[in-house]
Parts: C-alpha cells; sequence; structure tokens
C-alpha cells in the first residue's frame, strides 16, 4: 500500500462514496416504497408513477456527463460536493409537489443529482484504494445503494403510517451535510493530480478515443440495471398488491433482503480480489437464476423470505465487483467521466425494465413477469460479462491506458 498523503485518506473517500450513494439510493427508493400512496395523493395511475422512477433513471446520463468532464477537468472534489447539494434540495422540493407533473419534473432533476453523484465519487474512492483489495471496498462503496434501499424501508416504515410520504423527502435533504464532510475530510485524488488533461480538446480527443471502452461498459452496466432494478424497483408493490403483505410487512421484507444485498456486496467484492472480477459476476449471477422461483412464487412466507434475502445477496454481489471492474477498464484521464456516463446510460436503457413488468403484469400473472424478467436478465447478463475483459489489480496513474 502506498504511503502517500492521498493514499492514506482513502477510507474517507470510499466512506463518501458509500454514503453518497446511500442517500442517492434512499431518496430514490422513498418513491418505489410510496409509489402507490403518491399516485393517489397526485391522482396519477400506476404506470404513470412506473415513469416518474423510469424519467429518473434515464436522465442519470446528464448528470454523468456534466458532472463527470468537470470531475476530470478541475478534480473530483469539488463537483462532488456542488452535487450532493444539489440533489439534496431537489429532493426536499419533491416532498412540496402539489401535481403529477410538478413531482415528475423534479424526479426528472433529481435524476441528474443522481448520475453526477456516482461516477465521481466511485472514481475518487477507486483512485485512492489499495489496489489488492479494490475490490472489497468497491463492494462497500456500492452497497451504499443497498443500504439507502433498506434506510428507506425503515423510513417508510416508521414516518409513513403517521405522517404520510412527503416527510419522508424532508429527511432526503440530509446529503447536503455529506458535502462538508467531502469539504474537510478528503484529499484530491492523487491519480488524478499526475494524470488530468492538460486542456478541454485534450480531454475530448482522450473519451472519444476510447469509444470501445465506453461501449462495453454501456452493455454491461445495461445488462446488470435489468438485473437490479427488475428484482428492486417493483418487489415492494408486488408484495403489497399481489401476496397481500401490509406496508409494514413489505417494509420489513426489503429490510431482510437489504441485509442480504449489503452482505452479497461485501463478500462478492472480496472473493473478486482473489479469483478475478469477471469469474466473481459470473457466479452470483448463475446462482440467482436458481433462486427466482423461491423469490417469486413459493406460496409461504418463510421460503419466500429466504429466497428475497438470498436473491439479493446474488444480485448486489455481482454488482458489488462494478466499481472496481469498470474504473480499472478506464484510462486514468478520463475515469471522472467514462465510467460513469457509461454506467448511467445503461441505467437510462435497463431502467425500461419497470415500464415492461407493469405491462406484463396485466398480461400474464404478476410472479410470472417478475420471474421471467428476472431469470432473463440474469442470463444476459452471464453471457455479457463472461464475453468481456478485465484489468484486475491494474496500476492506476502509472500503466498507460491502452
Amino acid at each position: 500500500m502506498s504511503s502517500s498523503p492521498a493514499a492514506s485518506d482513502h477510507r474517507h473517500a470510499v466512506f463518501a462514496g458509500y454514503l453518497g450513494w446511500t442517500l442517492d439510493a434512499f431518496d430514490f427508493f422513498l418513491v418505489v416504497f410510496a409509489l402507490t400512496d403518491i399516485g393517489k395523493d397526485l391522482h396519477a395511475s400506476s404506470a404513470e408513477m412506473a415513469f416518474a422512477i423510469t424519467m429518473t433513471l434515464m436522465m442519470r446520463p446528464v448528470g454523468a456527463f456534466i458532472f463527470g468532464l468537470v470531475a476530470d477537468r478541475y478534480g473530483r472534489r469539488l463537483p462532488l460536493m456542488i452535487d450532493l447539494v444539489f440533489f439534496s434540495i431537489v429532493e426536499v422540493a419533491s416532498g412540496l409537489a402539489p401535481s403529477y407533473r410538478t413531482f415528475l419534473a423534479l424526479r426528472i432533476l433529481f435524476g441528474i443529482g443522481m448520475g453526477g453523484e456516482w461516477g465521481v465519487g466511485a472514481s475518487l474512492a477507486m483512485e485512492k484504494a489499495p489496489r489488492d483489495r479494490r475490490g472489497v471496498f468497491s463492494g462497500f462503496l456500492q452497497q451504499g445503494y443497498a443500504t439507502g434501499y433498506l434506510l428507506a424501508a425503515i423510513c417508510y416504515l416508521f414516518v409513513f403510517p403517521s405522517w404520510g410520504w412527503r416527510p419522508m423527502f424532508f429527511i432526503g435533504g440530509l446529503p447536503a451535510l455529506l458535502a462538508i464532510y467531502v469539504r474537510l475530510g478528503i484529499r484530491e485524488s492523487e491519480v488524478w493530480e499526475k494524470t488530468r488533461a492538460s486542456d478541454w480538446s485534450h480531454l475530448g480527443r482522450t473519451i472519444v478515443s476510447h469509444w470501445r471502452t465506453f461501449v462495453s461498459i454501456f452493455v454491461l452496466i445495461t445488462c446488470m440495471t435489468l438485473v437490479s432494478h427488475g428484482t428492486q424497483d417493483m418487489y415492494p408493490t408486488f408484495l403489497k398488491t399481489y401476496r397481500g403483505f401490509s406496508p409494514q410487512a413489505a417494509a420489513y421484507i426489503a429490510m431482510l433482503y437489504n441485509v442480504g444485498a449489503i452482505c452479497g456486496g461485501v463478500l462478492v467484492g472480496r472473493y473478486s480480489d482473489i479469483v478475478g472480477r469477471r469469474r466473481a459476476m459470473i457466479t452470483a449471477l448463475l446462482l440467482a437464476i436458481a433462486l427466482v422461483p423461491l423469490w417469486a412464487y413459493v406460496p409461504s412466507t418463510l421460503p419466500l423470505l429466504i429466497g428475497a434475502f438470498l436473491l439479493q445477496f446474488m444480485v448486489q454481489g455481482a454488482w458489488g465487483v462494478v466499481p472496481a471492474h469498470i474504473n480499472e477498464l478506464s484510462p486514468d484521464t478520463v475515469r471522472g467521466f467514462l465510467p460513469g456516463f457509461a454506467y448511467q446510460c445503461g441505467t437510462a436503457v435497463g431502467g425500461w425494465i419497470t415500464v415492461i413488468q407493469d405491462a406484463l403484469k396485466d398480461r400474464i400473472s404478476y410472479a410470472s413477469a417478475m420471474a421471467l424478467t428476472a431469470a432473463g436478465a440474469f442470463a444476459l447478463a452471464a453471457i455479457v460479462v463472461s464475453l468481456g475483459r478485465e484489468q484486475r489489480g491494474v496500476e492506476f496513474g502509472v500503466v498507460p491506458a491502452d
């Protein structure tokens, strides 16, 4: 491990990335949990509310594009701080929305902020993390998403019954405080300082020259988004409307399977440090296929709980490898932009799975809509991962870009 000042604060950088992704996901999944209730209050159909979720995902590339370019030109810390404050303000405003149109506009803006946070935060964290433990730190960082999902479930369980959905979004203003932590506790990336582009023209040429890397990451993340959003976004609604669980019971189940997700992300991330990024991801994805019947079809509660826990262990296990994997594939000069932008473009395409699931449930059973889309996503993602390349443990800032 390097003894440089930049390397010594890698835990702070990873923790900041983890917290940022936690709060991003917390805000996003508040809509997932309160989907039906928000729709009733704003006179919007389930299809319109599913569209709001999808539009949030579709706008994430805009945020990744803007904040990623700034991060590669001017450093990681400043755009990360600005982004945290921006999406915090939008989240609070979402709780004040008087109509569906206003709510939709605010969720579009939130998508921009959400898209900016991951790429900048992940590049800062992965550039500082020790390369022989990049996988486990990657798994921890990425499970900010599952932690945010877990906190959203807790918030829905305790805040919603007494005060409704609007106050939950006011709590979403907390990320603004994280900007202070980034400002005071984290140094700029040493890798960026060594390899930054000399001007905008140099940066643009480098981005264009690595278009094949962009395409490969984009395809990978599209498939991985089908995996995650296809098993998470509509599942609370599935539990309530199809399986007959109360809102409180659905929240408890979500808390359980997100504990599984957090465990899976860290453990499979560490596993990838030993056996390689692709092998670890493929193993988790193939095991997930076998768990689909427990997750979607079993009539009794206990097997369903086991299935939900184990399935999200595998889903987020595969996802936990992603920050390390795609940042290792990306050249130093454009690491703030390329992996984050490709990531968010992939989520914009893959995010349409919620609309597909909503349409399918009216033609086949809700359980079959969830199961068939999930199993297909797992298989497709495993194939794409197997066909890709990896650069496990590559040394940032030293090895020239391909």
